[in-house]
Parts: structure tokens; C-alpha cells; sequence
């Protein structure tokens, strides 16, 4: 039987031949803007356009917007080689970036526009994107990653509904926490295949010792607790029972990862800040727990997940991603493991911030700094493989 053919006879901008090549450069860039222009709004020296206070918009932008775009570039890269089925590019890939890109603009202007036209063509996107996927894994039959779909489409119902929250109730809410679960939740199902097993491809390459432990019982368990952890913090994040469950999960993804292997990692860093990036989920958990016991504030471990986990993760995911998906060799140069160092540095600065009020403005701007030019630094590296060719003597 003929193989399934991975790409049409495909004659466009390259930027448009994948899902992963306009939406990992588009969302690096948009993320190396947003944050600098929240902390001039912060200090008064722009004026935000949008109908959202400062605050709302930050989040908003980082969680509904950034966010997404990154999601939107993997699962639209993935699932072609979980179904077999060819992947959306040219004019539908252009399509649904300029929709992503009209969101963000409704959102930046909607004190003009009214907060209804803009919320929906900012929500239009995810919508759009869960639709796009549920309908390639049901044409495909491959059942097991509709749960994947899921959890996006409650990131879509979060959107929706941090747009209401805002208009309704002045400011958002329960749909910040929704959205930031929905993420972590992702990070928890997707990082729990790719972490483990690109560890083991590359310890297999001929080193003998211990190899990450495989999917198993305990894994079921902790995702589970984890979803159960996050639930309960969505609906009462200051209480006694919701901070006995978040340290729970988070002690059980700690023990989850010490399973993966990662201190046999350090010579490859590809690999070895899949590890890092990972390792801020039980701290936001953890951290999570605490503030719900009433021991610390409660961004710090928001920011542990946000600018932890998801920058760290996001930016391990585009940059080993870019390099296979355009037929360069899997190794971090000098510049990769530059940003990488800038995102953890900048994240551990940003939870910093939140611990010790003292320090809050002079940490709070060097995250920002770090964080930019840790995203701003993945559009420069990346930017030229992402709009030219695949290297033709690349395996398939």
C-alpha cells in the first residue's frame, strides 16, 4: 500500500507550507511585544486603547492570546502525524492567522470598537481552531486525542467568558484561573508524552543507565489529581481544601518527573530544558497551595505556571519543533540556550517579585526584559528557518 502523502504538491511562501511556521514566529514576536508594552502602560508612559483595565488586558493577551497561537502552531503540526492526514496550509493556514491577528487587534482597540464586536472576533479563533481539529482526529479515528480538543475548547469557553466577566463584573475572575488550568492541564497531558519520550530517544542513543519510566498507573493518578487540584482552586482558590489538594498534585507531578530521568540530561539541551521547563508545574502547584493556606500571595504561583511552565515549555516546544520540522540537526547553539536561560531566569525573577514586595519594581521590570528578549531572541534565530525552505537531504 502507497504511503500516506505528507504534504500537497505545495508551491506557496514557505511560512505557509506548516502550521508550526506562522504561529510559532507571529506568537514569539506578538509575546516579545505584549509584555514591554504592558509594563509602559504600567508605568504611564503609553495609554492602552483596549476596553479591559491594564491588568485584565495583560492577561488576557498573555493567556488568550499568546497562548493560543503557540498551541494553534503544535496541535496543527501534530496532528497530521497522529491521524495521517495532510495538513491545513496556504490560504486556510493564512486565513486563520489573520483571525488570530484580528483578535488581537479588536482587543488592543476596543474602547473604539465596543467590547462585544470584539469579543467576537477575538473569540472567533479558538473556536475556529477546535472545530479545524476535532474534525482531522474524528476523520482520522484516533480517538485518544479528542481529550487534547477538550481541554481547548475549555480554554475557547474561557475566552468567551473572560470577555463577559470584564463587561459584566469590571474585572476578570474565575475565567483568569480557567484559562491558566486549561494551559497547565495541557502542559500536564502533552509534556507527559514528549518529556519522557524524547528523554528516552536520546539516553537510547547507546547510554547505559536509567531510563525514564513509562506511562503508567501513577501518571493516570496524577493527572487526575492534578485536574481535580485545579478545579477546585478555579471555584474557592483560598480554601483550606482546595490548598490540601494543590500540594498534593503538586508533590505527585514532582515524584512524576524525578521518573523522567532528567539529571542524566545535562549534556543535551534540547532535551534537558524539557525537564526545567516541566519542573515549574509542581512549583506552581506547590506555590499554588501555599497562598491558598494564606502563606504567600497568590500570583506567585500563578506566575510559576505562566511565565514557568508555559514560557519555558513553549519556547523547548518551537525551537526543537523549528529544527526538525525544517530538517536541521537537534542541537541548541549558543543563541538557544541563551533564550532558554533568559525564560527561567526571567520566570524565577517574576515569582520573585511576588514574594518579596521590596523588590516587586526592579524584579518585576527584569523579568519583563528577560522574558522579551527571550521570545524576541526565538523570532531572530528562528525567523529565517521558519520562512525558508525544508533542507531537502533531511530525513522525512
Amino acid at each position: 500500500m502507497a504511503g500516506i502523502p505528507r504534504l500537497r504538491d505545495y508551491k506557496g511562501p514557505a511560512l505557509l507550507s506548516y502550521g508550526f511556521r506562522p504561529f510559532f514566529l507571529f506568537g514569539s514576536l506578538y509575546a516579545g511585544f505584549a509584555v514591554p508594552a504592558w509594563l509602559s502602560i504600567l508605568s504611564g508612559q503609553i495609554e492602552l486603547a483596549s476596553a479591559f483595565a491594564p491588568r485584565d488586558w495583560h492577561i488576557h493577551e498573555m493567556l488568550y492570546g499568546f497562548v493560543p497561537a503557540i498551541v494553534t502552531g503544535f496541535l496543527l503540526t501534530a496532528i497530521p502525524n497522529w491521524t495521517g492526514r495532510l495538513p491545513i496550509q496556504g490560504m486556510p493556514l493564512l486565513a486563520l492567522l489573520a483571525v488570530w491577528i484580528a483578535g488581537r487587534a479588536a482587543v488592543g482597540l476596543s474602547a473604539f470598537t465596543g467590547w462585544m464586536a470584539a469579543a467576537m472576533i477575538d473569540s472567533a479563533f479558538l473556536l475556529l481552531v477546535v472545530a479545524a481539529a476535532a474534525r482531522e482526529i474524528l476523520a482520522g479515528k484516533n480517538w485518544g486525542n479528542l481529550r487534547i480538543v477538550t481541554i481547548v475548547s475549555v480554554l475557547a469557553v474561557g475566552n468567551v467568558a473572560f470577555h463577559l466577566e470584564v463587561h459584566f463584573y469590571g474585572s476578570a475572575d474565575f475565567s483568569v484561573r480557567g484559562g491558566v488550568a486549561a494551559v497547565i492541564l495541557l502542559i500536564t497531558l502533552i509534556g507527559g508524552r514528549v518529556v519522557p519520550s524524547f528523554t528516552h530517544n536520546w539516553l537510547a542513543r547507546g547510554k547505559a543507565g536509567r531510563m525514564p519510566s513509562p506511562f503508567g498507573r501513577f501518571d493516570t493518578g496524577t493527572v487526575a489529581i492534578s485536574a481535580i487540584a485545579l478545579v477546585v482552586w478555579i471555584a474557592a482558590p483560598d480554601a483550606a481544601a482546595t490548598g490540601a489538594a494543590l500540594m498534593t498534585a503538586g508533590i505527585m507531578q514532582l515524584v512524576r518527573l524525578s521518573r523522567w530521568a532528567g539529571e542524566r540530561t545535562f549534556s543535551d539541551r534540547l532535551v534537558l530544558v524539557l525537564h526545567v521547563a516541566y519542573a515549574f508545574v509542581p512549583a506552581g502547584f506547590i506555590l499554588t497551595g501555599c497562598a491558598a493556606f494564606g502563606l504567600i500571595p497568590g500570583t506567585a504561583g500563578v506566575h510559576a505556571w505562566t511565565g514557568g511552565a508555559v514560557g519555558t515549555m513553549t519556547l523547548a516546544v518551537m525551537t526543537r519543533a523549528s529544527l526538525g520540522h525544517t530538517g536541521r540537526q537537534l542541537c541548541a547553539s549558543a543563541g538557544t540556550q541563551a533564550i532558554y536561560a533568559l525564560a527561567v531566569a526571567g520566570a524565577l525573577a517574576r515569582v520573585c517579585a511576588s514574594l518579596e514586595p521590596n523588590w516587586f519594581g526592579p524584579l518585576l521590570l527584569s523579568s519583563g526584559v528577560m522574558w522579551a528578549s527571550a521570545f524576541g531572541g526565538f523570532a531572530l534565530l528562528y525567523g529565517p528557518l521558519l520562512c525558508g525552505p525544508r533542507l531537502r537531504t533531511a530525513p522525512p
